[in-house]
């Protein structure tokens, strides 16, 4: 008890210390408004924070609110900016979060009604219950899922067919934290792969078709299936040699799964008409957030889920999403965002080299989707044939999903660690590692192949 104090005491004194230096002190040197100095703090507080885990994940997104509302609007007004409270509380229900609720409702669905002790049985029946088999047929499912519909309902969906494996896993085996992990790591890295498998991707093609460079799917796929592949790879290699499965046999609970009632078969449609929505929005008019009511109203409508269900979503998660998503409109708002590009050199290499490592830092830190409305607008800018400039913003969309060293840094990662089924060090320890293999594997691969495809 008295640790737990002691650090949430220190967190208090560091985020005083910080709100302190700023007021008197500001940043000297940096040549920054005074808006762009308190973005940088409330930037620095919440990296400390997220990291430290001083205090809970959501709460740190509440602070981010509050300082932002408290310290740096005022700021803002001053430059006559258009701003306004709702501009940061509308991080707290944007499209992404009804995505994100949506995609609890159908786990919690799937969890309800027995449907994911099918799917479980139905892998283990292909993998004959071979550990890292069957943890290499659960990436491969989370990743060609991730490709076509949102890696956060994706990973909310698989996570409920993992969790009857690890019920069967004694506490101590490692092999229940690479089952986990699979999961979230396999749904981002499979989002990078189509043009619909991540907001990142989307806002890299919207703004390329700005600049008048117009890439069809088949080009997208070609681009980024060959490092898909490659990442998964690394990714099934890499949790089964950190959390061997030492001969580990995997099983289920034997529970009768073969009654299909009505109820069943109305999940089952709610599901599958989740998923298409989530295909087919574009095409339809509708955004991912907006068919995410769709099943939010449905289950509860038709009495598939009931209050008690509702409360029992994890509530907290939405709100460390929207914390990220609070301080990517700050950078943006205040500018600072303009400032850190701009300091990037003329070279047209070392604009791509340094323009990959901010955007992983960034990216770790706060939202993928974020990140990518921040950097990409300012980079495709830039002057350069178009064959630069699309090498340059596919790296930053490949970068942005392969950051994954935080639970905050993308809502899949999120939802697992909300499962308590792993520690943040777990979580931190192979997402660092993957997004490092990303970073390098961009830098070193990423530049000749995108070059030559697109002639740059």
């Amino acid at each position: 008890m008295r640790l737990h104090l002691n650090q949430k005491l220190m967190a208090a004194l560091f985020v005083s210390s910080v709100i302190l230096f700023v007021e008197f002190f500001g940043f000297p040197g940096l040549n920054l408004t005074h808006s762009q100095e308190i973005t940088a703090s409330i930037l620095i507080i919440a990296a400390v924070l997220w990291i430290s885990e001083w205090v809970p994940l959501f709460v740190v997104s509440f602070l981010i609110l509050a300082l932002e509302i408290v310290w740096l609007l005022p700021g803002l007004k001053e430059l006559n900016a258009h701003t306004a409270n709702t501009l940061f509380f509308g991080a707290f229900f944007s499209d992404i979060i009804l995505l994100f609720l949506g995609g609890f409702v159908l786990s919690s669905l799937m969890q309800k009604y027995g449907l994911e002790l099918k799917f479980a049985q139905a892998i283990l029946n292909r993998t004959g219950g071979r550990a890292n088999v069957t943890l290499l047929g659960i990436i491969l499912a989370c990743a060609f899922l991730s490709m076509w519909m949102s890696n956060t309902a994706t990973t909310a969906m698989m996570l409920t067919i993992v969790f009857p494996l690890i019920k069967r896993i004694p506490t101590e085996h490692p092999f229940r934290i690479a089952l986990v992990l699979s999961v979230p790591f396999a749904c981002n890295v499979g989002g990078i792969g189509t043009p619909i498998g991540t907001p990142p991707n989307a806002i890299a093609l919207s703004y390329l078709a700005q600049k008048g460079i117009h890439l069809s799917f088949a080009q997208w796929v070609i681009l980024t299936l060959p490092f898909m592949l490659f990442f998964l790879f690394v990714l099934w290699q890499l949790l089964a040699r950190l959390y061997p499965a030492k001969g580990l046999v995997l099983s289920i609970e034997n529970r009768n799964t073969d009654e299909f009632s009505l109820k069943h078969a109305l999940a089952l449609a709610i599901f599958a008409i989740t998923a298409l929505g989530w295909f087919l929005g574009k095409q339809i008019g509708l955004s991912t957030g907006t068919v995410a009511l769709f099943p939010l109203i449905a289950c509860f409508w038709l009495g598939l889920l009931d209050t008690a269900d509702f409360r029992k979503l994890p509530w907290d998660i939405l709100y460390i999403i929207s914390g990220g998503l609070a301080l990517g409109i700050a950078l943006k708002s205040s500018g600072l965002d303009a400032v850190i590009i701009g300091t990037l050199p003329a070279n047209p290499v070392t604009v791509v080299l340094l323009s990959i490592l901010l955007t992983a830092a960034m990216s770790n830190l706060m939202s993928h989707t974020a990140t990518a409305g921040l950097v990409i607008p300012l980079v495709v800018s830039l002057d350069g044939s178009a064959g630069f400039i699309v090498t340059l913003v596919v790296s930053l969309a490949v970068t942005c999903s392969m950051a994954m060293a935080l639970p905050v840094s993308t809502p899949p990662n999120a939802i697992a660690f909300s499962s308590q089924a792993l520690r943040g060090k777990d979580l931190i320890l192979a997402g660092s590692i993957m997004s490092a293999v990303g970073v390098l594997t961009v830098i070193i691969f990423g530049r000749p192949y995108w070059a030559a495809i697109m002639g740059a």
